[in-house]
């Protein structure tokens, strides 16, 4: 996999957090060989995540609790990068894998591009009920996004992700709980951006569970889905 970035500068590395010092240093240190700088957006951890990633070079900001969205609002109005790069702080996202997914967008050829855990396969949406859930969800929305806008979408959940900088401001992001993504990308296909995705892996995370329960969210997709879809 690539060891550099030849569009590195114009890269920042936003990475949202809580209680995640057993994964964010490793992280950090792999991700701005890729970025100009590596944000993290904390959510008040009670561990020393803070203090790992900001030894390790990252940049801190803090969220004022409200979920991963407000985290990335908070990014998003705080940072002026040229392209963002969006990352899961569990290590389930490869930071050797951002070259390829900005690349469409230093070609001209897009302006946000998601990373498809369909077409680069996960270690997490498969083999348990919740795991199922959250497959045959994550396709139904998807489905809805591709017959609303006319495009051949296969992953709009995946946080792994890069936009660039003037089209996230102008993109007025309301979410602020893991909905924004949904809405990030049907803001972008309204706007009329250009959107693409490439193939990246899902790993499993090395520590820990994760804290989304699919039934108990299920009703604020349901709502943001038809939100963003209609109005």
């Amino acid at each position: 996999m690539p060891r550099s970035c030849k569009w590195k500068n114009n890269i920042g590395v936003v990475i949202c957090t809580l209680n995640e010092e057993k994964t964010i240093g490793d992280l950090v240190n792999r991700a701005k060989k890729y970025a100009s700088e590596v944000c993290i957006v904390d959510g008040h951890s009670k561990d020393k995540t803070v203090q790992i990633a900001r030894k390790s070079g990252a940049s801190i900001l803090y969220d004022e609790g409200k979920g991963k969205g407000n985290a990335i609002r908070i990014a998003v109005k705080k940072k002026n990068y040229p392209v963002f790069v969006f990352m899961d702080a569990d290590c389930s996202h490869d930071p050797d894998e951002i070259p390829k997914l900005v690349k469409p967008i230093f070609e001209s050829k897009a302006d946000h591009v998601t990373g498809s855990r369909l077409l680069g396969g996960s270690d997490e949406l498969h083999g348990t009920f919740d795991e199922f859930l959250r497959l045959a969800g994550s396709a139904f929305v998807t489905w809805c996004i591709n017959a609303r806008f006319n495009v051949r979408l296969s992953d709009s959940q995946n946080g792994f992700r890069a936009v660039k900088g003037k089209v996230l401001k102008e993109l007025d992001l309301k979410e602020d709980s893991t909905t924004i993504e949904q809405e990030m990308i049907m803001k972008t296909l309204k706007k009329g951006y250009r959107i693409d995705e490439v193939p990246t892996h899902e790993y499993k995370r090395k520590y820990g569970t994760s804290r989304i329960s699919v039934l108990k969210q299920a009703h604020r997709y349901l709502f943001s889905l038809v939100k963003y879809l209609f109005f």
